[in-house]
């Protein structure tokens, strides 16, 4: 499936270059990696195309094949679809799809099952130019050139599909005019110059912009599952990339004469003012993709000789070697929980109070996807009166925390969006029992969505990141979630996260139902925390929710998210409306990340000096949090004050304790 949305321009898009192939062999592309939000649904697509019999192997017959929402159903005609008789179902997203370009063949393979599909002679006239430009030259080489090209091109294709025939022969003859051009350039200097790839891109926004009105954007993108097994299904989730990868199989069933295609090259940037300049009302967010420095070599502390005398007892209360940190705070390991914001961008425009619900549970799963490769460090524990904000507007979000408490550690945040608002105070008990090591969290996690006036409340399960002293660290999330809206009784969740059991092989799995107040069950979700959502019943379930890809080298980087590692990052115009006591000026923290773990540890050993210090001082006095108040039911709330005092006149005229 591709999408496409006028956000996603100017971002970095990691691709990895491809080896020269000959033009009629089965080709190995790599396409897009990386997380995408709010991303637009493909439109239907249907026609007659025809199917390799599946036995003896032997002849073709024509079928009618339906594409929806990622799920291509086939049968004899489209009244046996419309009817629900079909012959075949396969989840095009879980599978991986081949094209051969002179016998204009798809192979697409499921796993159970191999589909080997060729164009039929019976195509509409569109379909057929879609199909030639497909199978060109030309087209093959931009998508080698220009990564960009690969995005916007597979939108144009989507587009074309659905228009009429005249507009579809005059989009196609520019198209091809461009692409022709672009191929004479990179044969003549071996590698396209950047005023061709900006011309690419000048006609492709063009393009999109004058026809974006007639893409449908009010349906979120959710694909379903195939006939495989709850197991299988899960099991093969991390493969699946949603518009962010074409993956080509090596593997042919016909050997035929191919020519050499040669000349390949790569391009991995755009101008970026030329795009801010074609885009005046858009937003260009642009990231880092990488840390400063990999995570350090931790093998030769002894954890063991830290940790004996402590069994049983609170960990956060033991001070710990700085290289067994990462280089993220708690403060923003909670921020990190609204990675996948956008389900509550959905539940907020859902009528139906029961699927917001689908929406709100699988927003709750969502924020344990990010822990599954982080048992390498800790976060660093937040000293009293330390903050973080982070501020999204790509995301359409913003996001204050603040540590409010030192004895007990309680770390409270708050984040607002037109769509909702979400809080919470956490206060985590972290036990050490030998061989694993148990987080307990306390407190409730609040969201609302003004909207309809929804309250949603919930508690967060305990986590154990087992084998801390020998073999393979992993952590497992176990308990029972309750989601109730206090403003309606009109539906309950309950998400149980399963524990692992010695007898059965699967972990990290995830249960739950959606009840009526007569405990009906509406809905059933499962799946697994670190994967994906289902709602339903396989084989017809619908896929809620899928967690973003990884970076390619997130074992020397912490195990970091794209997210993640953007949430320290620091650049000089921020610096400037930050006041002095947000993460991001932390000293140990940014000398860990940036790799000096000598000064990480002399800055991390002086800064927990200064907060014992501080203590002295305030021994008979109360802490009073900058932009948190405690309610009456003893939680800690927002004052709602940060980006007030942030705007006018700015933290600098504000008296703040010197943390570091």
């Amino acid at each position: 499936n591709f999408s496409w949305t006028p956000n996603l321009i100017g971002l970095n898009f990691p691709f990895s270059k491809s080896s020269p192939t000959p033009t009629d062999s089965w080709e190995i592309v790599e396409g897009l990696r990386g997380g995408f939000s709010n991303v637009l649904e493909p439109q239907k697509q249907e026609g007659y195309m025809l199917k390799r019999r599946k036995w003896p192997m032997k002849g073709w017959h024509k079928r009618y094949f339906f594409l929806d929402k990622g799920i291509l159903k086939y049968g004899k005609c489209s009244a046996d679809i419309e009817k629900g008789k079909l012959h075949g179902c396969i989840d095009v997203g879980l599978s991986v799809m081949a094209i051969k370009k002179k016998a204009k063949c798809i192979d697409l393979d499921a796993e159970e099952n191999i589909y080997h599909l060729k164009k039929s002679l019976l195509a509409k006239p569109a379909h057929a130019s879609v199909s030639a430009l497909l199978l060109s030259d030309s087209f093959s080489l931009s998508f080698t050139l220009f990564p960009l090209l690969n995005l916007l091109i597979s939108m144009l294709i989507f587009f074309l599909l659905s228009t009429d025939l005249s507009v579809c022969e005059s989009y196609l003859l520019d198209l091809n005019h461009l692409l022709q051009s672009m191929e004479v350039l990179h044969r003549t200097y071996s590698a396209p110059s950047i005023q061709a790839l900006q011309v690419s891109t000048l006609f492709l926004i063009h393009f999109t912009f004058n026809c974006k009105d007639s893409v449908d954007e009010s349906r979120p993108l959710v694909h379903q599952v195939s006939n495989e097994s709850r197991a299988s299904i899960t099991e093969s989730l991390s493969e699946f990339f949603d518009a962010q990868e074409v993956l080509l199989s090596a593997s042919s069933s016909e050997n035929e004469v191919s020519e050499d295609d040669s000349y390949i090259s790569d391009i991995n940037s755009i101008n970026l003012d030329l795009l801010h300049h074609l885009l005046p009302g858009s937003v260009l967010c642009q990231h880092r993709s990488c840390l400063p420095s990999p995570s350090p070599n931790n093998s030769t502390i002894s954890l063991w000789n830290i940790l004996r005398n402590n069994i049983g007892k609170d960990l956060s209360k033991v001070a710990m070697p700085v290289q067994l940190n990462e280089p993220l705070n708690t403060l923003q390991r909670l921020c990190e929980e609204l990675e996948y914001s956008e389900l509550l961008d959905k539940a907020a425009n859902t009528q139906d109070p029961f699927e917001r619900m689908v929406y709100v549970a699988t927003f709750v799963v969502s924020g344990y996807a990010s822990s599954y490769y982080r048992t390498g460090g800790k976060p660093f524990n937040p000293v009293l009166g330390e903050t973080y904000e982070c501020d999204r507007p790509d995301k359409g979000l913003r996001f204050v925390a603040e540590q409010v408490s030192h004895h007990p550690p309680i770390s409270a945040c708050h984040a607002e969006s037109k769509n909702f608002i979400f809080w919470q105070d956490v206060r985590c008990k972290n036990k050490f029992w030998g061989k694993s090591m148990e987080i307990v969290p306390v407190g409730t996690t609040h969201v609302t969505l003004p909207g309809f006036g929804d309250h949603y409340e919930w508690n967060k399960v305990t986590s154990c990141i087992h084998n801390i002293l020998s073999g393979q660290r992993w952590i497992e999330h176990y308990g029972e979630i309750s989601i109730r809206n206090s403003s309606s009784d009109i539906c309950q969740c309950k998400i149980t996260f399963v524990k692992a059991k010695y007898w059965n092989s699967s972990v990290n799995e995830v249960e739950g139902a959606i009840t009526d107040n007569k405990g009906k069950v509406i809905h059933k979700l499962f799946g697994k925390w670190q994967e994906a959502v289902f709602c339903g019943d396989p084989p017809s379930a619908t896929c809620i929710w899928r967690a973003n890809a990884m970076p390619v080298d997130l074992e020397q980087y912490y195990g970091f998210t794209k997210f993640a590692i953007e949430l320290n990052e620091l650049d000089p115009s921020l610096k400037l409306l930050l006041p002095p006591t947000d993460t991001r000026l932390r000293v140990d923290q940014r000398l860990l990340e940036e790799g000096n773990l000598e000064a990480a540890e002399e800055q991390k050993q002086r800064i927990e000096q200064l907060q014992r210090e501080r203590r002295r001082v305030l021994e008979d006095a109360t802490h009073q949090p900058k932009f948190f108040r405690r309610s009456k039911d003893d939680t800690w709330v927002s004052n709602n004050t940060y980006w007030e005092l942030r705007k006018d006149p700015g933290f600098t005229q504000i008296d703040f304790p010197t943390l570091w």
